[in-house]
């Protein structure tokens, strides 16, 4: 299992909007194969409420990098969210835990 981790600086005042076009999303996401499970999670530091948290699990690398990168849905997820971000988020992609809970 793959964990993608993507820190998304939202633009300030458009967070609403981020949130009401990435429920329109979130579909594109969840249909692909070796998708598992998706978090988006707020900031709460103050002054980075703009800021959110994607976690998506994948069962592999090339599921996220070449299934749902190079599919129809991701055109469409790029057109509902990427022009929110500043700047463009770095994506970073994580293997199993090393040590448990």
């Amino acid at each position: 299992m793959i964990l993608e981790n993507a820190l998304l600086d939202v633009l300030p005042g458009r967070e609403d909007e981020f949130l009401s076009a990435f429920s329109e999303a979130r579909p594109l996401i969840a249909v692909q194969r070796g998708f598992h499970s998706l978090e988006l999670r707020r900031c709460l530091d103050v002054g980075r409420g703009s800021r959110f948290l994607l976690q998506v699990r994948w069962e592999t690398l090339t599921d996220h990098t070449e299934g749902f990168r190079t599919s129809p849905e991701y055109r469409r997820w790029r057109e509902l969210l990427h022009h929110y971000y500043q700047p463009f988020p770095e994506v970073e992609h994580y293997g199993e835990p090393l040590l448990g809970a």
